[in-house]
């Protein structure tokens, strides 16, 4: 009989977990954090799937509020998916059942005053990158004509646009450097470095890779991480990369290639 990862945590918890009332019992390890394949869901479905976005706040409405981590630091709010892609809807929505609103989905919505306030109030934060290093300025630009308003003002600003300066990599660069990083024996120890139009992606098994900008010396940052750098270096035993945030957290070699 095969039984499912869900289906086992669930059971395991069961007999783990502690009662919290009469006739009742906790059946996560993780309770009362929301579940984390929930909030993930939340914020996938938040860029685009209306229908499925009020099915998910009709069942617990604070998932309005749900935020997710897609690596080194790369926070995502649901509304901040709904505003970079310029959905209007899903973000009024979120917004009107407690969602917590930021300058970006105020840049995009258009809401013209407001961004002035935060902007006149923390001067600078016009250059604070949004989800995905995506730019403030740009979630403006989605919101198409009615945050027009908005785009001008931010143009006038000189730097609500500022993007992390790549540098080009050669084809023979992509080659040397994608592969199957190990850092400990477990088949799951390991970081993937895949490419995709020429550009290295990290990814861990089962989670969504992340894109890296080339900075150049192999030293690259992760999309929505601007101050962590992932590098690459040589020798004699191959090749070796290190996560820097600031300090190394990671270290992994590059597997022989198999023949």
């Amino acid at each position: 009989m095969s039984i499912s990862r869900r289906t086992f945590l669930a059971s395991t918890s069961l007999i783990m977990a502690p009662a919290v009332a009469r006739g009742a019992t906790v059946t996560r390890t993780e309770y009362p954090m929301q579940e984390p394949e929930l909030v993930q869901e939340m914020v996938i479905v938040s860029h685009s799937n209306v229908a499925r976005v009020k099915a998910l706040v009709g069942r617990q409405q604070t998932l309005a509020k749900a935020s997710w981590d897609w690596g080194f630091g790369d926070w995502e709010a649901a509304v901040d998916a709904a505003s970079h892609v310029g959905n209007r809807e899903i973000a009024e929505f979120l917004l009107a059942n407690g969602a917590r609103p930021t300058i970006f989905s105020a840049a995009m919505l258009g809401q013209l005053d407001a961004v002035k306030a935060l902007v006149a109030a923390n001067p600078g934060i016009q250059r604070t990158k949004g989800p995905h290093s995506i730019t403030l300025l740009q979630h403006a630009v989605n919101g198409g004509p009615r945050a027009q308003a908005v785009v001008e003002y931010l143009k006038s600003l000189g730097d609500a646009d500022e993007h992390v300066a790549q540098q080009p990599l050669s084809p023979e660069d992509v080659q040397k450097l994608s592969g199957i990083y190990t850092f400990g024996p477990s088949p799951s120890a390991r970081v993937d470095i895949t490419a995709a139009n020429g550009q290295l992606n990290f990814g861990r098994p089962g989670r969504f890779s992340r894109p890296l900008y080339y900075l150049g010396g192999y030293e690259f940052c992760p999309a929505g991480g601007e101050n962590v750098r992932v590098r690459f270096t040589e020798s004699a035993a191959g090749v070796t990369l290190t996560v820097h945030d600031p300090d190394v957290v990671l270290t992994a070699t590059k597997a022989p290639a198999k023949s």
